[in-house]
């Protein structure tokens, strides 16, 4: 399907309560509550699979409801006036989109893609705000993920503007790095295309930055995204 096509033309609506339920489960601003309440949030979610490339929504479009990511994987992006993308993040399992449209009527800003087979879990606004009323604890989850993805927001943008393209590369693998793993391995979390976007530089650039930290011996390139890095600290001071 193309990008300008609805995707209500082709995308599948199902009901079934065991990917409901898989849903609210996996939501950091649900699963803290107890079974009964997650069963009535369960209720007014509804269940809705998207094929790789569908578009999920579109900039312009009214923005009515939370969007759950329960399998899959969505690439949330912008476009500049010139067409040019600008990739704001991407959403794995459990992660959501759509929480400004919970507190006023708007359109959506960015552009939201299905980069694999997913399903994702919907919950209109009206139905969400009564849980809100109803449970403020969720509020607070979500005032919670706001401040995150403000202060993530707040940090690309200064590197931007601040930061040689070299330097956001290795703060975002550095970044990429879990301090409680008992190693400093992992799997890019993106295509190189997508980083580039992310990172403002171009996916010919990011392949021969990565090449210049791994000649440096900071990092080492593996198959299939995967990464090692040797030297964190030395990352961090690119």
């Amino acid at each position: 399907m193309s990008k300008d096509e609805p995707y209500s033309q082709t995308h599948c609506i199902h009901h079934t309560n065991e990917a409901n339920q898989s849903c609210v489960s996996l939501v950091p601003i649900f699963n803290h509550l107890e079974n009964d309440q997650m069963n009535e949030i369960m209720t007014t979610a509804q269940s809705v699979s998207f094929k790789k490339g569908e578009m999920i929504y579109h900039a312009g479009e009214q923005s009515d409801s939370l969007y759950i990511v329960n399998k899959g994987k969505v690439r949330i992006y912008r476009l500049s006036e010139s067409g040019k993308e600008q990739l704001v993040r991407i959403l794995n399992t459990g992660e959501y989109t759509g929480e400004y449209a919970l507190f006023n009527e708007s359109n959506h800003e960015s552009y939201a893609e299905a980069i694999m087979d997913t399903s994702i879990c919907k919950i209109k606004r009206s139905d969400l705000q009564m849980l809100l009323l109803k449970y403020p604890s969720i509020s607070f989850k979500i005032l919670t993920e706001f401040s995150k993805r403000l202060d993530q927001s707040e940090t690309q943008t200064t590197r931007f503007a601040t930061e040689k393209v070299e330097t956001r590369i290795a703060l975002f693998l550095a970044e990429c790095v879990d301090n409680e793993a008992q190693t400093d391995e992992f799997i890019l979390p993106m295509s190189k295309k997508d980083l580039a976007s992310y990172l403002g530089t171009t996916p010919e650039t990011i392949s021969r930055k990565l090449a210049d930290l791994e000649e440096q011996g900071l990092i080492k390139q593996k198959s299939h995204k995967r990464i090692e890095v040797f030297d964190l600290d030395g990352l961090l001071l690119v």
